[in-house]
């Protein structure tokens, strides 16, 4: 479809600073993802407080577990421990980033003495809102496109580049962000009028996640 989109990766600067589009889409996906992990936590009777302490640390943990995957995938692109965690220049891996997040799940539920399973039922649905709207930052920043395609909805920029030329390509982060988005119908439906015990949803999610476009 010959529609054509110009915009700059940059949404504006502030004191001098860019502020990136790509930050504030993911920035949206987690307030959206919290609210409806608010959501679900109070049809399941867990109270506020605690969902509380659970989003800040899975907030924190998962932008760490993010930042930490992505380097370490990428390690000969740094040089110091400052250009590591310098997560304001772009670089956070989503697998990082589920994997920290459910790591501070567990951890706070047990601390908490409550079932983790309860708690990362809540979570998986809301994980797929976050990564459903997320990849569009990917989209800003023409980045995680596939293979050369003729197809009618093919993405092209001065970005996609393959074997050295400028290539129409697939554009995965559409394909991902669909992908999330019928996951997130199905959990919270079958959340809602099918699950039989603790944890169900998230073994879903995890199975659900194992078929991501890219």
């Amino acid at each position: 479809f010959d529609f054509a989109f110009r915009f700059s990766p940059v949404a504006f600067t502030v004191f001098g600073k860019d502020v990136f589009w790509y930050g504030i889409i993911i920035t949206v996906g987690i307030i959206l993802a919290v609210l409806y992990a608010f959501m679900r936590a109070k049809q399941s009777g867990i109270k506020p407080d605690h969902m509380y302490d659970y989003s800040i640390f899975t907030i924190i943990f998962g932008i760490i577990g993010a930042r930490t995957y992505y380097v370490l995938s990428e390690l000969d692109s740094y040089n110091s421990f400052m250009d590591a965690i310098a997560i304001w220049k772009g670089g956070l891996a989503i697998y990082g980033g589920v994997i920290g997040g459910i790591c501070a799940l567990i951890v706070t539920a047990l601390v908490k003495k409550h079932k983790p399973l309860r708690i990362l039922d809540c979570a998986a649905p809301a994980t797929m809102i976050g990564q459903m709207i997320g990849r569009w930052g990917n989209y800003m920043n023409q980045e995680a496109f596939g293979a050369p395609t003729d197809l009618p909805w093919r993405m092209l920029s001065e970005n996609t580049i393959v074997n050295g030329a400028v290539t129409a390509v697939h554009p995965c982060f559409l394909y991902e962000s669909l992908w999330c988005l019928l996951g997130f119908v199905i959990l919270h439906f079958f959340g809602k009028y099918r699950q039989r015990y603790a944890g169900q949803i998230f073994y879903l999610y995890m199975a659900w996640a194992e078929n991501y476009t890219c």
